[in-house]
């Protein structure tokens, strides 16, 4: 299998992880079970997988991790505003 396939299908497995948590907070507009320090976190270091990705031109690291810091800051701007 092609290295660039392997990673595209890895990426999009990891990055579409955050997608079940943030249907349901959509959903319940709950988000009180969500640590916004654990997401800032996250989106740090995927933001940083990004730059990496830019740098050594890796097409599967650089669209994943940014598919990944999208969901994720949607994550974090539900958190910050379903406030209660």
């Amino acid at each position: 299998m092609d290295e660039n396939i392997l990673g595209l299908i890895a990426g999009a497995l990891t990055s579409i992880a955050a997608l079940p948590q943030l249907l349901k907070v959509l959903k319940t507009k709950n988000t009180k079970d969500l640590s916004a320090m654990m997401l800032v976190i996250l989106i740090s270091g995927l933001s940083l997988w990004v730059w990496y990705g830019l740098i050594n031109d890796e097409l599967p690291i650089i669209l994943s991790n940014a598919f990944a810091v999208l969901l994720n800051m949607i994550l974090l701007f539900c958190k910050l505003t379903f406030k209660k």
